[in-house]
């Protein structure tokens, strides 16, 4: 119980401190704006191809399951 309420009070405090800074004035130049970019194309196209593996084998699994109920149903 101890922990969770340190947890909560850390959060709070994380929270404070990220909305009340001031600006930073930095710099990002074309290089970056490209990388940041990249970045985020290839994580969406990793999910998509992780989603579309797990959707293949959910498809098997229940393909595989319809196939034999409607076995079972015939005899």
């Amino acid at each position: 119980m101890h922990d969770i309420v340190n947890m909560k009070k850390f959060l709070l405090a994380l929270i404070i401190y990220f909305v009340t800074f001031g600006h930073a004035y930095a710099y990002l130049d074309p290089g970056t704006g490209s990388t940041i970019m990249q970045a985020i194309v290839a994580a969406l196209a990793a999910g998509a191809a992780t989603i579309s593996y797990y959707w293949r084998k959910v498809k098997a699994f229940a393909s595989k399951n319809i196939s034999k109920i409607k076995k079972k149903s015939k005899v």
